[in-house]
């Protein structure tokens, strides 16, 4: 049959005379009697069946049996104490939920997160990435950033960052590039907007080509198996800033084009809460920093 548990209220007052080597100090901080206080202590050495203080003239000495036990249970009640700080503090904060194209937040929102947590404490953010098919009313989210043309029914769409799209490599592919024709004799990397590639190629002058390479769902994908050597991309530039300037992917042509803008997307039956507000507001100003700073 097993024991039953130890008394909270007798852990805590030892852990408090331990502490302190002091029962009447111990009592002080506890807001008990010290009557009530040495009961307790008692009660925990009849339970464990050992004696747990010498008294001493001024004050207490822990026994070896205490001296074992006291700074197990100190570390304890310090991080239950940490933990019911942390949940009163989260429960101050406004929680805003936010879908995010993966693509975006790993090459753009990412990196700048700490500034916003830094300026917001006190909205306590939750991301849930996405390839941008998403449902805002099912999937509870307060707003989604998504790419595109920004002409979504029933959404309130806000454009916050711009990018132009090109072909993009790894650097072993860098040699068989030397005008956008030679793209004729390579694996054209797709993404499920099969309009892409071509309308690149005929700005390009290149429009006898065609992209017949493995379809992917992000951006992200596409990047990742360029990097490996699988073939060219046609990348949003600005989401790969890192991988251009490490080298781990090139850009074989200049030329680039606008397919469409990252917008912060709500539903227009929901009015805007004061905390998607604020981060409406420092996408936008951080937005501004970033096209001031490429100028």
């Amino acid at each position: 049959m097993p024991r039953p548990p130890l008394p909270l209220n007798a852990l805590r007052a030892f852990e408090a005379a331990a502490r302190h080597q002091n029962f009447t100090h111990a009592a002080l901080e506890l807001h008990v009697s010290q009557a009530a206080l040495s009961h307790q202590i008692r009660k925990l050495e009849d339970r464990l069946g050992v004696r747990l203080f010498h008294r001493l003239p001024r004050g207490v000495a822990l026994s070896d049996e205490a001296a074992a036990l006291y700074p197990v249970l100190n570390e304890a009640f310090d991080r239950i104490a940490a933990a019911i700080n942390r949940a009163s503090v989260s429960a101050e904060r406004e929680v805003l939920t936010i879908g995010v194209v993966g693509t975006f937040a790993n090459g753009w929102l990412l990196p700048r997160l700490p500034a916003f947590e830094s300026s917001h404490p006190e909205i306590e953010l939750r991301l849930f990435t996405h390839n941008n098919r998403i449902d805002q009313g099912s999937e509870g989210l307060d707003a989604a950033i998504r790419f595109g043309d920004g002409d979504w029914q029933g959404l309130h769409c806000t454009p916050i960052a711009d990018t132009l799209f090109a072909p993009a490599c790894a650097p072993a592919w860098l040699h068989r590039l030397k005008t956008p024709h030679d793209l004729a004799g390579v694996t054209l990397l797709r993404s499920y907007r099969s309009d892409e590639w071509p309308r690149w190629l005929q700005q390009a002058g290149a429009e006898g080509v065609e992209a017949r390479g493995t379809v992917f769902d992000s951006s992200l994908a596409l990047a990742a198996a360029a990097m490996s050597g699988a073939g060219v991309a046609l990348l949003p530039l600005a989401m790969f800033e890192r991988e251009l300037r490490d080298g781990r992917l090139l850009q074989p042509f200049a030329d680039g084009i606008t397919l469409g803008r990252y917008w912060l997307t709500r539903l227009r039956s929901r009015r805007e809460r004061e905390p998607l507000k604020r981060f409406r507001l420092w996408l936008q100003a951080q937005h501004a920093l970033a096209a001031s700073d490429a100028s």
